[in-house]
């Protein structure tokens, strides 16, 4: 079980929501309050949405980090040979096939173009939700584990998103527009909740890395089962109260250790622009305040948060 997707894959398939008129009432509040938000900015990741056939796989090209800032990085050192694999199939609009022609051939300019817009559009349709969403994604997940745990594989199999997922032993059927058979041979499989992806249950594989599991992104939001509380609205102020409490500097490497699987102390100084040597300092404060646990991974240390440090993100602070 996974917590995401990725940022960027949730903020590509945030643009494709919100284009769709008939996405439904659970997304309308919040279709309604970023709509005006995008400007011509975006227009490059449009360019990635042709109105028929194939998309472009976001998540593939920049893989499934929650922080934006490595989502750029990953898009912008990716490989001509991947870029290639996720764009030859695309029917581009003929305005836009010779730029995407420059794309899938290298052109640093285009790629730029590509990036400004992932960031652009992020900042509008996802980042001021993130928390919220972050957050709703890291309950879903935990809600597998424990589905999991309580019935094991089975169980989790036959209750996962069951208007579209069927568990026919010892094969999983997935209602969707293409016909496929994928053949995990041993890999296994990843279930990642996704908060932006409506349509449908998808499939990602990374082409260039067929012993890589394949992740099965699963929505969790649906006119059904509306998570109108995603989209209230949101202040500035929001942050404060666990900023005063922890200090900015802290409480944003709190922030960013909660944001997916956990990360390790390089990544964190990294995300935060932080010597490395502060990023442990901070670290080992969040540790014995029992927000955050750590553990070794080979040569590495990599942090998660703990239930009390999602607590006090959510302002739910046990201690008054």
């Amino acid at each position: 079980m996974a917590t995401t997707i990725g940022v960027a894959g949730e903020t590509f398939d945030s643009v494709k929501l919100l284009k769709d008129r008939g996405a439904g009432v659970a997304f309308r509040r919040w279709q309604v309050s970023v709509r005006g938000r995008l400007g011509e900015q975006a227009a490059p990741l449009g360019a990635l949405m042709p109105s028929r056939g194939s998309q472009v796989d976001m998540a593939s090209l920049t893989g499934d980090t929650p922080s934006i800032d490595e989502a750029v990085d990953n898009l912008l050192t990716a490989s001509r040979s991947l870029m290639r694999i996720e764009l030859e199939n695309i029917d581009f609009h003929p305005a836009h096939r010779f730029w995407a022609r420059k794309l899938v051939d290298g052109d640093r300019e285009a790629r730029l173009q590509v990036a400004a817009a992932l960031r652009a559009c992020h900042h509008a349709t996802v980042a001021p939700y993130w928390t919220r969403v972050r957050s709703r994604l890291g309950e879903v997940r935990a809600a597998y584990v424990a589905t999991m745990a309580d019935g094991g594989v089975e169980k989790l199999l036959t209750t996962l998103c069951s208007a579209s997922v069927r568990w026919r032993p010892p094969v999983l059927e997935v209602v969707h527009a293409r016909d496929a058979d994928i053949h995990l041979d041993g890999r296994g499989l990843v279930i990642a909740p996704t908060m932006f992806s409506t349509q449908q249950v998808e499939v990602l594989q990374a082409p260039l890395d067929p012993a890589r599991a394949p992740v099965l992104a699963v929505p969790v939001v649906s006119d059904s089962l509306p998570d109108t509380a995603l989209w209230g609205d949101v202040a500035e102020t929001a942050v404060q109260p666990v900023d005063d409490l922890l200090g900015r500097t802290r409480a944003a490497v709190l922030r960013a250790v909660a944001d997916g699987r956990g990360c390790s102390t390089t990544q964190l100084a990294r995300r935060l622009n932080l010597a490395p040597a502060t990023a442990s300092h901070h670290t080992t404060v969040l540790r014995n305040a029992r927000l955050i646990t750590t553990r070794r991974e080979g040569k590495v240390v990599i942090h998660t948060i703990t239930g009390l440090g999602l607590a006090v993100l959510k302002q739910r602070i046990p201690f008054a």
